[in-house]
């Protein structure tokens, strides 16, 4: 096999050593990166033992094959071979896809940001149906969901809405849903049965530390102000909403959902380390050149990822080239399919890129 991992044993080994070392957690951020290092290089350290002495076991039985001369035991040697020689080319396959660099962000919580766009009053309202079948669709993969921002349309439907979703790998399900979503359908309010095409846009924001990303006071400007909608018991009485705006990047947020001044602040606070970090992780990606099918929600967004043809009853990705059927159904939660397609097809992306650079 081609893949020399020994020192990627070593290394494996060494972070366990830091790991076990109570000194490390004095300083955690020192700590959540050799912990995320050590998780990225487990799967293909175990992998790789495995196949070594799988390896080591087949070259063992030849040998005693050659000088075994009772029948019965060079039957059993046989078959442990072919077991071996089966198994091993499975055992590389894995090995291949677990040695692809691992997206850091991956495990992370992320901050789910969805823009009406053109088309108004239908863009709006196809905001908010496919915000509820994210929504549902996280909670039927047993995240924990959170609206902290969110204002309406007049007659219906979402101008804008933010949503946390917290839980292990809650990035890696979702960051396939960034960019434009486009909508073909027949609005309610149409008499003449024209399909009209409308568009949102959708960021997915992994949650970002306080040490990933360092807000300065004076690089804040932080305005309380009276909520303007839903909001709880103080609407329209106190000024519990906060607008903070990043002086130096000019990125703003809105919130207003929490009961408190406080509460608002804090969700403030968090929604613009992920939209800082959002724009950061972006122009990281682009110098380090990297073929991606997820890109982080600050990215250009000029190019549908995806169209929902309603009178056809056909959803198209367009990245991977797939349709699927049932809008009922994905406007329900059922997105998994479709989410799963684009992550094999993200995988067979790597893995032709580390070919070529075989």
């Amino acid at each position: 096999m081609k893949f020399n991992l020994d020192t990627l044993v070593t290394e494996f080994e060494s972070l366990e050593q830091e790991l076990s070392n109570p000194e490390i957690f004095k300083d955690q951020k020192k700590v959540k990166e050799v912990s995320t290092r050590k998780k990225s290089i487990e799967e293909a350290v175990t992998l790789y033992l495995e196949y070594k002495t799988l390896s080591e076991s087949l070259e063992e039985n030849k040998e005693m094959l050659t000088s075994e001369s009772d029948a019965e035991m060079k039957d059993l040697i046989k078959m442990e071979i072919s077991e071996a020689e089966w198994a091993i080319p499975d055992l590389e396959e894995k090995l291949k896809v677990a040695l692809l660099p691992k997206d850091p962000n991956d495990d992370k919580n992320i901050m789910v940001e969805i823009r009406a766009g053109a088309g108004g009053e239908e863009a709006a309202l196809f905001a908010g149906e496919l915000a509820r079948s994210y929504i549902m669709f996280a909670e039927e993969e047993w995240y924990k969901v959170e609206v902290t921002e969110r204002s309406e349309w007049e007659s219906g439907g979402v101008k804008e809405m933010v949503f946390e979703v917290r839980g292990a790998g809650a990035y890696s399900r979702f960051k396939y849903e960034s960019w434009v979503h486009r909508v073909q359908r027949i609005p309610e309010t149409e008499s003449k049965w024209r399909v009209h095409t409308s568009a949102i846009t959708v960021a997915i924001m992994p949650e970002a530390e306080e040490f990933d990303v360092e807000l300065k006071d004076e690089d804040l400007e932080i305005k309380a102000t009276k909520s303007s909608g839903a909001g709880g018991q103080h609407v329209n009485t106190t000024d519990s909403a906060i607008h903070m705006v990043h002086i130096p990047t000019g990125i703003s947020v809105f919130c207003q959902e929490g009961r408190s001044q406080h509460k608002n602040r804090e969700k403030a606070y968090q929604i613009l380390r992920a939209k800082i970090y959002a724009v950061e992780e972006e122009r990281r990606q682009k110098e380090m050149g990297e073929a991606r099918l997820a890109q982080v929600g600050s990215g250009d967004r000029s190019e549908k990822i995806r169209t929902y043809n309603f009178p056809q009853d056909r959803v198209t990705d367009h990245r991977i080239g797939q349709n699927f059927s049932g809008i009922p159904g994905i406007m329900s939660g059922k997105l998994a399919p479709i989410i799963d397609g684009c992550a094999v097809a993200d995988q067979q992306m790597k893995l032709e890129a580390a070919g070529k650079g075989e």
